[in-house]
């Protein structure tokens, strides 16, 4: 018996109550009735490498006969050529969600998942704790300021070893070497942790290792002359400015620390009876895991510094800040006071900076005092391994970097002495080709 075919009319003159639960039109094609808030529904029945499946095809009257039977020829179409029509149907409705998202995300200026920047920025969701929080900021800003305008909407795994040499070699035009550099070892762990996520299948970056021009090493100004250091502290002495500027200029040598670590002091980490500085980890240069959980700094006060401390605490002892801002007094002193106040004094720039004490201090004591080296490297902060590979501990050695500090604090004070004559070879400029930069 051959099933008759459905018209329109037949369709409009099903009332409320019609016992009948379907009206067929053959070929898998039916109407389902008074399904949906009194509509009627198109179904398509077809069978796919051995099972049986539906398919709904709209609701009428919004899709009318003619519209269900195109709907219908064409899931047909697609099982004759191997393909599930509920799976192909999926599929659109999955691709047509990620392109309204796409465009969503594009509209308010975020990234699209699988690019270079999405990825970047996950990767930096996951490393950037283990930062501090200043290098974190300057890895970020370079990534977006040199990287993403050329490659973060590109799909990351597309991205290969000449067009990302293209994006460093831009870098390199401007001169700025090592950005290039360090944008480099960014791309190439954003990369790396892609491989790991699934979303690309290697790292272009490695294959531009030797490529990029090498930077040029530049070391903090320092003074290596024992006469021409003595000109110096000796200007310092006569330093003219504010009480708080002059006694940074006379502890700035004598302690060994880094500028920021100098003038963000605070007067509850000085003990004077003990004459110990303890500078806690957070204001150390260390990795995060450091500054959170890591040691203080004990800096071992010789008796000179004390006493500068002793003066100073008259003038800001009754605040927070040792070294406290002109205008502001909870603020701490400028980073560049001290460089200012030495350009002042007629040393350039070219000659000493206050971060190159520390180079000054860590080549004197070693050449001129016989210092050991581990001890100097404890009191400036570094981490030294040993043979083995370990951390020496920064309060390993805190006796014998008592006994130095107030060593270096004499001989510092012994160079303020004029000298019967200065050599013409120690007013120039140091430019110890030897000399490491002393972080």
């Amino acid at each position: 018996m051959t099933t008759s075919k459905l018209s329109e009319t037949t369709i409009r003159n099903v009332k409320p109550g019609d016992p009948r639960k379907r009206l067929t039109d053959g070929d898998g094609l039916y109407l389902l009735l008074f399904v949906k808030g009194g509509k009627h529904g198109w179904r398509f029945d077809y069978s796919f490498e051995g099972k049986r499946n539906t398919i709904s095809l709209g609701t009428y009257p919004s899709t009318g006969l003619k519209l269900a039977r195109e709907k219908a020829e064409k899931a047909r179409e697609q099982v004759a050529e191997g393909v599930d029509p509920s799976a192909a149907r999926k599929a659109a409705k999955a691709a047509a969600v990620e392109a309204r998202q796409v465009a969503e995300l594009i509209a308010a200026g975020l990234p699209v998942p699988g690019t270079f920047e999405a990825v970047a920025r996950e990767w930096f969701e996951v490393r950037s704790p283990e930062w501090a929080p200043k290098y974190a900021i300057k890895v970020m800003r370079r990534l977006e300021a040199d990287v993403f305008p050329y490659l973060g909407t590109r799909p990351i795994a597309q991205v290969k070893a000449p067009e990302l040499l293209a994006v460093l070699r831009r870098i390199e035009a401007r001169g700025v070497i090592e950005t290039a550099h360090r944008a480099h070892e960014s791309c190439s762990q954003v990369f790396r942790y892609a491989v790991g996520a699934g979303l690309a299948e290697g790292d272009p970056a490695r294959d531009l290792k030797g490529l990029l021009r090498k930077p040029v090493v530049k070391h903090f100004p320092a003074i290596l002359c024992p006469d021409r250091l003595g000109e110096l502290l000796r200007a310092c002495e006569g330093y003219k400015g504010t009480h708080i500027v002059r006694a940074a200029l006379k502890l700035a040598p004598m302690l060994m620390l880094r500028p920021g670590e100098l003038r963000h002091a605070e007067w509850a980490e000085i003990d004077m009876d003990a004459a110990t500085w303890t500078i806690p980890a957070a204001r150390m240069k260390r990795q995060q895991e450091g500054k959170l959980h890591g040691p203080p700094h004990i800096v071992a006060l010789p008796v000179q510094a004390v006493e500068v401390f002793k003066e100073l605490h008259a003038l800001t002892g009754h605040g927070k800040l040792v070294f406290r801002g002109e205008r502001h007094h909870d603020r701490p002193m400028s980073e560049n006071t001290v460089n200012a106040a030495l350009r002042a004094l007629g040393f350039g720039a070219e000659e000493v900076t206050g971060h190159g004490f520390r180079a000054t201090a860590r080549t004197m004591l070693a050449e001129q005092l016989n210092v050991k080296p581990e001890v100097i490297e404890a009191q400036l902060a570094h981490s030294v391994k040993d043979s083995l590979g370990r951390a020496y501990n920064r309060t390993q050695f805190l006796a014998q970097r008592r006994q130095m500090m107030q060593q270096w604090a004499d001989y510092l004070e012994a160079l303020q002495h004029p000298q019967p004559a200065i050599k013409e070879a120690c007013r120039l400029p140091s430019r110890n080709p030897g000399l490491r930069q002393v972080a």
